[in-house]
């Protein structure tokens, strides 16, 4: 068997960036360079001229997604110093061809981009008939987002064309061997190396996965356990990134300072003071649920105290929130159960019964429906829709791996502003 190809996408948008990693990549086994298409966007055809420059013995992956124009820009990456160039698989014909007599007059290669594409089996034999050198079973960031793999792409295609087949998207260490097994030639990976704080250890780790493919049984995994799976990795200030800054409560503070709570929400709404409904939602919570309380009538009273939530923790329930206020506070920390709560007063109320379980609420500014997922720590509290949580909790990750190699960065001595590059990107 051939050695496969070890590529690494370079989706960044600052040039002395992406360099730095890409001579770290090497160090750990990565055989071509992909100036990726939000790099070429941001710093033009100067992102591949400088990785040919300093890459000279390497392949040079230019990620154009090629859909219009397919010999001018096949043309622009090759005299900037690109071996491969990268087109659109749903491009119409007349544009692949283009390309190819372009590339073949340049001597660069073409990879087809399977991105989007309805049918891609019958769409890969096309395109390898119009002279497409590689097809890249690739399924992009959002889509990933949604649970779409690039592995059961590249099984659909296996043995369907002669040409090489590249996979790209969502691949780390274990997901690349597999997907050598299942006839990939080129492995193209982007997050697991580029935001790794250790770039060349992750890259070494995944080049020693490939080369010795070993294939472990996947486990089945529920969307509720992967989403749990995947939110408890993640800080909340990570989830708000993911979902753009929105889905965060207002006015709470963790009675328990330095706690970490994930779970689906039991929602209550109640009166000040009356805690009837609270209480009864803890029979009604599940193991690992966390009950959200709307109290309409202030913070002079609580509706919460220790005794109820003793009663979660030996139940299970992996936290509450109150749009209210608490009391017992010290007997609360010492149970240790997460509790974010907007006030603490020392008054109790009575079991009136009023209010409702498992209704739409509005707690801190945020509304809350029954089984929208809670993520909090003591930055604050989230709440992500459930119709959205396999995605957000995929985003989230995303972010804090973003996050980790912009802290190694500034570990070695720079700055947020110089890592980010602000003064470039501020609005004109």
């Amino acid at each position: 068997m051939t050695k496969p190809v070890l590529q690494v996408a370079l989706d960044l948008l600052e040039l002395s960036r992406a360099v730095e990693i890409a001579e770290e990549s090497i160090r750990g086994g990565v055989d071509w360079i992909e100036v990726g298409t939000p790099l070429i966007k941001s710093e033009g055809m100067n992102a591949v001229r400088t990785m040919r420059e300093r890459f000279p013995q390497r392949e040079i992956v230019a990620d154009m997604k090629v859909v219009d124009t397919g010999a001018l820009e096949v043309e622009m990456a090759a005299k900037s110093g690109a071996s491969i160039v990268c087109v659109l698989a749903d491009a119409d014909d007349s544009v692949i061809a283009e390309a190819v007599r372009a590339a073949r007059k340049y001597g660069v290669r073409l990879m087809a981009d399977l991105i989007n594409v309805q049918d891609p089996v019958v769409r890969a034999r096309e395109l390898e008939a119009l002279g497409v050198d590689c097809i890249n079973a690739h399924v992009g960031i959002d889509q990933q987002m949604t649970g779409r793999s690039s592995l059961d792409l590249l099984t659909r295609l296996s043995g369907e064309v002669r040409v090489p087949i590249a996979v790209a998207g969502g691949l780390d260490a274990e997901r690349a061997a597999q997907a050598v097994a299942a006839g990939a030639s080129i492995v193209i990976v982007g997050g697991s190396i580029v935001r790794s704080a250790d770039v060349t250890a992750s890259a070494r780790r995944i080049r020693a996965a490939i080369d010795r493919p070993e294939i472990r049984p996947q486990a089945t995994e529920s969307p509720d356990d992967a989403i749990r799976r995947l939110l408890v990795q993640v800080s909340a200030p990570n989830v708000s990134d993911a979902m753009h800054r929105k889905g965060a409560m207002t006015g709470l503070v963790s009675i328990c300072g330095p706690v970490r709570m994930v779970g689906r929400a039991v929602t209550v709404r109640t009166l000040a003071g009356d805690w009837a409904k609270p209480v009864e939602a803890i029979d009604a919570a599940g193991e690992g649920d966390v009950i959200v309380i709307s109290s309409d009538g202030g913070t002079h009273v609580a509706p919460w105290g220790e005794l109820a939530t003793l009663s979660c923790r030996n139940r299970g329930i992996a936290g509450v929130v109150i749009d209210g206020a608490v009391r017992d506070v010290d007997d609360i920390r010492t149970i240790g159960l997460p509790v974010f709560a907007r006030a603490a007063v020392p008054n109790a109320g009575e079991p009136k019964g009023h209010g409702e379980m498992n209704t739409e609420i509005v707690c801190c500014g945020q509304e809350v429906r029954p089984g929208d997922w809670i993520v909090a720590d003591e930055s604050g509290v989230v709440v992500v829709p459930r119709e959205r949580a396999y995605e957000i909790a995929h985003r989230a990750v995303e972010v804090k791996k973003t996050e980790e190699r912009i802290r190694e960065e500034i570990r070695r001595g720079q700055t947020l502003s110089s890592v980010m590059d602000l003064l470039k990107w501020e609005k004109r």
